[in-house]
Order: structure tokens, then C-alpha cells, then sequence
């Protein structure tokens, strides 16, 4: 009766809270494992074609592996937050549209598989496979750091560093099964110095709008309350460290 008095978003907020507390091990870490399994069977064409890198089965697989920041999260967006990510979005797409088409911020690159559906060469879901990692370096940069945090000066270099320090992991893996390529190659695992100093353009642009959006004092409550809220950053390092692991990429491994 009590849970029928509630606001609907809070009912929602509780069913949301419910599903990824009873489903944690599953979401946290079974969803990363298969992914890279997956990945992997795929890229060494063990797979069958209807199968292999399939963009919808991608897509469903990342989303469930977002439930727990979306959920540890939504108790403290507001309005505010909700326009400054639709921003973000806006930002993600333009950027990405004017690195596939013109090799500028990251350097000339190109998909080699569908992420899902695509639109202009493109994923179409693309903020959802970058915006978690600017959030999650953010919820993660705000309780390494403490109260030397509180300083704007001090807490948004470190998130863009942690934002950048994410992309040494996640890009040789990327390019390693085939997800997409860059024309001139790399030293470091096949990723050129420009990928990553695209990433510190992109990083400084959304770190700020996200500091700039969450009420931060809310979102260190929220974060000594709820245990799961960082649970997709250990799916991203499940899924993208087992996946250089297998390809001998030490160092992001």
C-alpha cells in the first residue's frame, strides 16, 4: 500500500532499484563475460553470420550492462540534467559525424561493424556507449579524490584524465575485434596520438556539462547509499580487459 502512495517516477525509480539489486551478479558481470566471449568468437569467425557481431544482440547487451548507473543515478537527475545530457547527445553525434567524414578531432578512422543501427556512418545509440564513460569517471574520480574534489580546478582535469584513461583501455581493444580501424595505425596498439588527443577535446567538453548538471553533493549521497552505482565500470573493465587480455594488450589490459 505504502509503494502504491509513491510519485510514479519513484515507483519507478524503486522497480528499477529492484531489478538491478536481484539481477547485480548477472548485469555486473555474466552480461560482460558473454559479451566478450561473444566479441571474440566473432572476430576469429567462429560464429555464424546471422550471429556474429550481431548489431541488435550489441545493443540489447550494452543497454542491461547501463541499468546500474541508469538506476543509481535517476534519483538525482532533474530537468537540469536531463537537458544538459540531450546536449551531450547532440555534441556526441556532431563530433563523431566530423571524425568519420573528415578524420578530424580523432584521426581518419572507420567502422568495421555495425554498433547497432547506423545513421551517416555512424551508431545510432552512440551516447550510450559514451556518456556512461564520462559519468562513470566522474562518480568514480568524485570518491578517489574526496574532498580535494570539491575544487573545480582540481575535479574536472582529473575527470577528463580518468575519461582518457578509460579510451588507453577500451580503443586498443576496440581495434583489436575489428570494431573499427584508423588509416595511419598507431603506436600503441594500432591507435594513433590523435585518437586520444580528440578524446581530451571530447572529454573537457562533456566533463564540464556533466559536473555542470549533476548536483554533486546529491550525487555523493546517492553514491554512500546505493552499492551498485559503479557496477558498469566493473562490467567495462570485465568486458574490454578480458578482451585485451586475449589480443596480449598488456598495458590496457
Amino acid at each position: 500500500m505504502a509503494s502504491a502512495e509513491l510519485p510514479a517516477r519513484a515507483r519507478l525509480e524503486a522497480r528499477l532499484d529492484e531489478l538491478v539489486v536481484d539481477n547485480r551478479f548477472t548485469i555486473a558481470v555474466v552480461f560482460p563475460a558473454l559479451g566478450a566471449v561473444t566479441l571474440l568468437a566473432s572476430a576469429e569467425g567462429l560464429l555464424p553470420a546471422p550471429l556474429s557481431f550481431n548489431p541488435y544482440f550489441l545493443l540489447f547487451g550494452v543497454a542491461v550492462m547501463r541499468l546500474p548507473l541508469v538506476a543509481g543515478l535517476a534519483p538525482v537527475a532533474t530537468r537540469r540534467t536531463a537537458a544538459g545530457l540531450a546536449a551531450l547527445c547532440s555534441f556526441t553525434y556532431a563530433v563523431e559525424l566530423a571524425g568519420v567524414h573528415t578524420g578530424y578531432p580523432y584521426g581518419a578512422f572507420e567502422y568495421g561493424v555495425d554498433l547497432g543501427p547506423m545513421v551517416g556512418g555512424i551508431p545510432a545509440a552512440l551516447p550510450l556507449f559514451f556518456l556512461p564513460l564520462v559519468v562513470n569517471a566522474y562518480l568514480l574520480s568524485l570518491l578517489l579524490f574526496g574532498d580535494a574534489a570539491r575544487r573545480t580546478v582540481v575535479r574536472v582535469p582529473v575527470v577528463v584524465a580518468a575519461v582518457v584513461g578509460m579510451d588507453l583501455v577500451l580503443d586498443p581493444a576496440a581495434v583489436a575485434v575489428g570494431f573499427w580501424t584508423y588509416d595511419a595505425g598507431g603506436l600503441y596498439y594500432a591507435v594513433p596520438w590523435t585518437n586520444y588527443a580528440g578524446w581530451v577535446l571530447s572529454a573537457v567538453v562533456s566533463v564540464t556539462v556533466v559536473d555542470a548538471v549533476l548536483d554533486r553533493t546529491a550525487v555523493l549521497r546517492r553514491l554512500e547509499s546505493c552499492g551498485f552505482v559503479l557496477d558498469d565500470l566493473v562490467s567495462f573493465v570485465i568486458l574490454w580487459g578480458g578482451i585485451n587480455l586475449y589480443f596480449g594488450n598488456w598495458v590496457p589490459a
